[in-house]
């Protein structure tokens, strides 16, 4: 089964929930924000991805942060920002078994219409 995470009012999150359905593939949706996120998944996002393709540095939430929580990240600190802000993780992660692709462009699109 193919996971979807990401925010419920995240355009491209919406844009890919849609395009999995017209593509007939079964998917589940687990809000960041209101379902929260495990730190061992985020582990294996971490080991699979690297935390600097997760971590969104065009988000209002980064903006928003202090200079200071942004200085310096490696992938401890990175991982504690962005378990305390899910947030600033780049949408939509989709899981699929043990692969993961990260936002929806094109390259991911392609990667799900093979499936």
């Amino acid at each position: 089964m193919i996971v979807l995470y990401g925010i419920r009012n995240c355009d491209r999150c919406r844009k890919a929930q849609s395009f999995l359905a017209e593509q007939g593939l079964a998917c589940r949706f687990h809000d960041l924000r209101t379902d929260g996120l495990e730190a061992a998944r985020l582990d294996c996002w971490i080991a699979a991805l690297g935390w600097e393709k997760l971590l969104n540095r065009q988000s209002t939430t980064w903006r928003n942060l202090p200079e200071t929580d942004r200085d310096g990240l490696d992938e401890a600190s990175a991982c504690s920002l962005l378990l305390a802000h899910p947030t600033l993780i780049k949408r939509p992660v989709i899981e699929l078994d043990q692969d993961y692709l990260v936002g929806f462009g094109r390259a991911e699109q392609a990667r799900l219409s093979s499936l």
